[in-house]
C-alpha cells in the first residue's frame, strides 16, 4: 500500500512546491472568483430571505469559474516547462501518476475555497464552520478534480486549449454542480424536507464512477 501511496504522494508534494514558488494557480484562481463575489454582492441585496435563494447559485458560480482555471494552469505549467515528458518517463503506472496530479489539483481547489468561504459569510452573513457545508464543498470539489485533471491532460495538447478545457468539462460536471448547489441551499435553509441525504449520495456516486473511469482513461489521453 505504501509503494502505491508514495509515488502518489511525491507527484502531488511536487506540484504544492511548485505553486509555493510561483504562487500562479492560486493567487489567479482566488483573484478571479474574489471578483466574482464582489460583483454579485453589488447585483444582490443580502437579505436572509434571498442568501438561501442566490448565495448557493454564486457560491458554486465562483468555485467552478476559479476551478476551471486552476485545473488549467496546472497542466499548462508542466506543458510549458517541459515537465510531461518527465511524467511519462516516471517508473510508475498511469494511474498513480493520475493519482498524483489529482490530489495536487483537489488541494489547490479547497485552498481557493476555504479563504472565499470566509468571505462569502462575511457578506452574506451565514454562519461560516456548517459541518454539512464543509462536508459538500469537499465532495464536490473531489468530484470537480476527478474529471478535470483528465480533461486538462487533454486540452493541454490542443491549440485552443484554454477554451477547449471548459466545453470539455462543464457539461461533465453539471451533476456535481447541481448536486453542490441544491445541498448549499438545503443547508442554509436547514433542510426542511429533509432531502440533503439524496444528494449527498449523488456527490460521493459521481465521485467513486468518475474517479475509477478517469484513472483508467488517464494513460490513453497522457500518451496521445
Amino acid at each position: 500500500m505504501s509503494g502505491f501511496l508514495s509515488p502518489i504522494l511525491t507527484l502531488a508534494l511536487k506540484d504544492i512546491l511548485l505553486e509555493i514558488r510561483t504562487k500562479e494557480i492560486v493567487s489567479s484562481a482566488l483573484l478571479f472568483a474574489f471578483l466574482v463575489v464582489i460583483i454579485f454582492n453589488f447585483a444582490f441585496d443580502p437579505s436572509p430571505a434571498v442568501v438561501a435563494l442566490v448565495v448557493p447559485g454564486i457560491l458554486w458560480v465562483a468555485f467552478t469559474f476559479a476551478g476551471v482555471l486552476g485545473i488549467n494552469r496546472s497542466f499548462i505549467l508542466e506543458k510549458d516547462k517541459g515537465n510531461m515528458d518527465g511524467l511519462l518517463l516516471c517508473p510508475v503506472s498511469r494511474d498513480v501518476i493520475y493519482a498524483g496530479k489529482m490530489v495536487g489539483i483537489f488541494l489547490f481547489m479547497l485552498v481557493v475555497e476555504m479563504l472565499l468561504l470566509p468571505v462569502f459569510a462575511a457578506l452574506y452573513g451565514f454562519p461560516l464552520f456548517i459541518p454539512e457545508l464543509l462536508l459538500i464543498v469537499v465532495l464536490a470539489t473531489l468530484g470537480f478534480a476527478a474529471v478535470g485533471t483528465l480533461f486538462s491532460a487533454m486540452a493541454v495538447n490542443t491549440r485552443s486549449r484554454e477554451t477547449m478545457l471548459p466545453l470539455l468539462l462543464l457539461p461533465m460536471t453539471i451533476p456535481v454542480i447541481i448536486a453542490a448547489v441544491e445541498s448549499t441551499s438545503m443547508i442554509l435553509d436547514g433542510d426542511p424536507q429533509g432531502q440533503l441525504g439524496q444528494w449527498w449520495q449523488i456527490l460521493l456516486a459521481f465521485d467513486v464512477i468518475f474517479l475509477v473511469i478517469s484513472s483508467l482513461l488517464f494513460g490513453s489521453v497522457l500518451e496521445e
